[in-house]
C-alpha cells in the first residue's frame, strides 16, 4: 500500500518575533529562516519519514525554490515524480512569523504554482492506486475533488485553509480532520469556547469519521458508533508549532496505511505531532517511527467523552 499526497508545495519564509504583530502594527523580528513548506508537502514529508512508499503530486514553479522543494521532499523519503514544475509562475510561499518564547505563529500563503494544479494531474496511478490519498485546500477545489473521485483508497481531508465544502466533495471522505476554528467554520457555529463534548457535537455527521485536533489538548475523535474520544498528546517542550497539524495528518494517514484502526493512528499521530513542535520551521523536529513509537508509551490512553 501506499499514502499519496495531492497538495501544495511552498517556500517558508520564516521570521522569530517576540510576539505575534496585532492589525495594522509593526514588530522587529529577531532572525529569518527560508525553510521547505506547503500543506501538501509538509504532510507528505511527515509521513515520508514514518514509512516508505509516500508520493507526492503537485506543482512548482521553474525557479530555484522549485529545486529546493523537490530535493527537500526526497531526503524524507518522499517520490516527487508527479510533481510538475510550470512555467510563467513561482514555486508558492509563506511568510510565518513565529513568537520565540511558545511558538505560535501566523501564516499568510501565496499559492504560485499551485494554483495551477488540474484534474487531469490527479489523474495518474499513485492516485488511483494509493492506500490512503492525503487532501489540503492550497490547491484548487477542483482538483481536490477530482481526486477524490479518482482514488480507490481511503479519503483523508485536511479542510484548510477552511472555505465552503462541496457536498460531492464530503461524500468522497472517509476521515475529516479539521483543528477547532476550522470545524467551527464548516459548522456554520459562532466561535467561542467549547468543551470537547460541544466540539464533538458540531463535527457529528459532517463526515463517517472527523478527527478534531485541538492543540496541546491532542485530538477528538467522532465516529458514526460508539462516544467520542479524546486523546491527549505526551509531554514536550515546544520549540515551535508551525506545521503540528501537518505533521499529524501525515502520521494519521502513514498509520491508516498501515492498517492501524482509527483510534491507534490517532494516537501515533499525536504523539509524532507533539514531537515535531520540539524543533524549528515545519519539518525541523519532523519525527521518523523509532521516536515515535519511543515515545507511545508516555501518551496517554484516549478517555471517551460524554
Amino acid at each position: 500500500m501506499s499514502v499519496t499526497v495531492v497538495g501544495s508545495l511552498n517556500e517558508d519564509v520564516v521570521v522569530t518575533v517576540d510576539r505575534l504583530p496585532g492589525r495594522g502594527e509593526t514588530v522587529v523580528g529577531s532572525a529569518v529562516a527560508v525553510l521547505p513548506g506547503g500543506k501538501g508537502a509538509n504532510q507528505a514529508a511527515a509521513a515520508g519519514r514514518l514509512g516508505a512508499g509516500v508520493h507526492m503530486v503537485g506543482r512548482v514553479g521553474a525557479d530555484p525554490a522549485a529545486g529546493r522543494q523537490l530535493a527537500a521532499l526526497a531526503e524524507s523519503g518522499v517520490n516527487v515524480g508527479r510533481v510538475q514544475r510550470t512555467d510563467g509562475v513561482p514555486t508558492g510561499t509563506a511568510t510565518i512569523p513565529v513568537e520565540a518564547a511558545g511558538g505560535e505563529n501566523l501564516i499568510v500563503v501565496v499559492p504560485g504554482a499551485n494554483a495551477r494544479l488540474t484534474a487531469t494531474d490527479v489523474d495518474v496511478e499513485s492516485v488511483h492506486r494509493a492506500g490512503v490519498l492525503l487532501l489540503q485546500l492550497e490547491v484548487p477545489m477542483a482538483t481536490v475533488q477530482a481526486a477524490a473521485v479518482a482514488t480507490r483508497g481511503t479519503v483523508v481531508l485536511n479542510p484548510a485553509p477552511p472555505q465552503p465544502l462541496p457536498a460531492e466533495l464530503l461524500a468522497r471522505v472517509d476521515v475529516l480532520v479539521p483543528n477547532e476554528h476550522e470545524l467551527v467554520r464548516l459548522a456554520g457555529a459562532e466561535p467561542g469556547a467549547r468543551t470537547p463534548a460541544d466540539v464533538a457535537d458540531l463535527a457529528r455527521g459532517l463526515a463517517p469519521s472527523v478527527v478534531v485536533t485541538l492543540g496541546a489538548r491532542g485530538a477528538l475523535v467522532v465516529t458514526g458508533d460508539g462516544l467520542p474520544l479524546l486523546q491527549a498528546p505526551p509531554p514536550v517542550t515546544p520549540v515551535d508549532t508551525t506545521g503540528a497539524g501537518d505533521c499529524f495528518c501525515g502520521a494519521l494517514s502513514s498509520a491508516l496505511d498501515r492498517g492501524l484502526p482509527l483510534p491507534d493512528a490517532v494516537r501515533y499521530a499525536v504523539t509524532a505531532a507533539a514531537l515535531s513542535t520540539t524543533g524549528p520551521g515545519a519539518r525541523g523536529a519532523l519525527p521518523d517511527d523509532d521516536a515515535v513509537r519511543a515515545l507511545l508509551s508516555r501518551t496517554p490512553q484516549a478517555v471517551p467523552v460524554s
